[in-house]
């Protein structure tokens, strides 16, 4: 069973996820990292260019998700050198600074608000955001090209790559697909006939959206949405 609410930290989400048998889960990709605790361990889950396929037993998760581009400072890693990985947080600090996070999990009665705790105060200790990333992210959200958004940043298309790179693991290209299959996937839950969604969410075409939902989920629409047949 998936359930997620609202974290205090600013454009995060605090979730858990307890399958309900053993089997294959599909975590799509999103353009956020997130911190995870599993049986015990601080991980962290980098940026998913493709479906990530999950295996086990029916064992809780518990994650933060953050906003697109804010994981890196707050962790200290360009957010490419993580990309459709998941590693142990001792991969990238120290035992003993994990060690003293995960003591807290691990003791608190709500393991969810605890590992909400430890993110606000990684967030905290951080150094300031790239002002620059929330506007990549709400450009790219409203469809502008790559070019546009440059232009409207102040940036060349190149640094634009570069900066994308590290707060999100990928070029905006990249990203601008994925905002756009969250875009599709909201408007087919919704009800939206799949020809309108295509043009609603930005595709050229139906069979541009089925080729992209494909490519990045690994299914075809219908069959992501429970629809299929």
């Amino acid at each position: 069973m998936y359930a997620e609410r609202r974290s205090r930290l600013p454009g995060a989400v605090v979730w858990t996820n307890t399958p309900s048998a053993s089997g294959t889960g599909r975590v799509l990709p999103d353009g956020c990292m997130d911190l995870l605790w599993h049986e015990g361990t601080l991980l962290v889950a980098g940026p998913d260019t493709r479906a990530h396929l999950t295996g086990g037993g029916p064992t809780r998760w518990t994650g933060v998700r953050f906003h697109p581009g804010t994981a890196p400072a707050y962790l200290g890693v360009p957010a490419h050198a993580l990309r459709d990985q998941r590693v142990p947080l001792t991969d990238l600090w120290s035992r003993a600074r994990v060690g003293r996070l995960a003591a807290r999990v691990d003791a608190a009665a709500d393991q969810a608000t605890a590992l909400e705790e430890v993110a606000l105060r990684v967030a905290a200790e951080a150094p300031p955001a790239d002002p620059v990333i929330p506007r990549i992210v709400a450009s790219l959200a409203e469809d502008r090209p790559v070019a546009a958004t440059a232009d409207e940043l102040g940036l060349s298309t190149r640094q634009l790559h570069r900066r994308s790179l590290a707060a999100f693991g990928y070029g905006p290209k990249t990203l601008a697909r994925i905002l756009r299959l969250h875009r599709a996937l909201s408007l087919a839950r919704a009800g939206t006939p799949f020809a309108e969604t295509a043009t609603r969410a930005g595709y050229a075409d139906q069979a541009h959206l089925s080729r992209d939902v494909r490519e990045l989920t690994g299914l075809p629409l219908g069959d992501l949405l429970g629809r299929g047949g």
